[in-house]
């Protein structure tokens, strides 16, 4: 089982230097926003400029987030990006319906990732999750979504984020990652809420800085007790006794199998 990706680096597509420290700080994929870091008089200079970066394949995994799908640069940004050689995912923002994803994907051949930044989003979580085989994934924009439905308090978007995580498993997604934690200083705040996204059942997470890759990287890994339950597991299940129980009562099963592998696989990474 191949380890999954756990950190995602935003950077400014009007900002080339940027991208470039971007790809050499160990993020595991890269976005280039060509959204909201980039203002209205830049979104072409910055079309331009990630086209150029496209023309061959970055070292490190390089996904773009187009402008919004009902904004007037969308459809210039699917229709100069889409095929790029060194695009590995387009990330759609503001998805409310899975008619958007489709009408997109016979134009490119690569991941399309929806964002769901508004209750009519949540609402269709399922829908937008299993409407073409090139979405690859699907996530929340928090801040978006925060100000569409009045929350004040951080715990107050955990129904929707719950909504979404099942949506994906539904649809045989991978597990959707956190989105961004805006406060670039507040690594202690950026830590806790990693902490409850992955009990919540998010796996990895965007960052704006590198300086949050680390952190972030720290609480999704498993703690080494993780990996030594996960090796039990393991070596339980390859006796190929039929169902059991490990020494501390818990039954193993195919589901608790599956995750015991995937603990292992993220422990690869350490």
């Amino acid at each position: 089982m191949t380890a999954p990706p756990l950190t995602w680096l935003y950077a400014p597509g009007d900002r080339p230097h940027v991208v470039a420290k971007a790809l050499a700080s160990g993020a595991d994929v890269v976005v280039v926003d060509l959204e909201d870091a980039v203002a209205p008089d830049r979104k072409e200079y910055a079309r331009a400029a990630t086209a150029e970066l496209l023309g061959d394949p970055p070292a490190v995994p390089v996904h773009v987030r187009v402008n919004a799908l009902d904004s007037p640069w969308a459809e210039q940004d699917i229709a100069t990006l889409a095929k790029a050689p060194g695009l590995s995912g387009l990330r759609l923002p503001k998805v409310t319906s899975p008619a958007e994803i489709t009408d997109i994907a016979h134009r490119t051949t690569v991941g399309l990732y929806a964002l769901l930044e508004t209750a009519l989003g949540v609402e269709q979580a399922y829908a937008v999750a299993t409407a073409h085989p090139h979405l690859r994934g699907i996530a929340l924009g928090e801040a978006d979504l925060r100000a569409d439905l009045g929350v004040r308090a951080d715990t107050g978007l955990d129904w929707p984020r719950s909504r979404v995580i099942t949506a994906a498993r539904a649809a045989g997604l991978p597990p959707p990652a956190q989105s961004v934690h805006p406060d670039l200083r507040d690594l202690d705040g950026l830590a806790a809420t990693c902490a409850h996204g992955r009990a919540l059942g998010f796996l990895g997470r965007a960052a704006i800085h590198p300086r949050q890759l680390p952190v972030i990287e720290r609480v999704y890994l498993p703690t080494e007790q993780e990996i030594e339950q996960a090796e039990t597991i393991i070596k339980a299940a390859a006796t190929d006794q039929g169902a059991q129980a490990l020494p501390d009562g818990r039954f193993i099963d195919a589901a608790v199998v599956t995750a015991a592998q995937r603990t292992l696989s993220l422990a690869r990474r350490r």
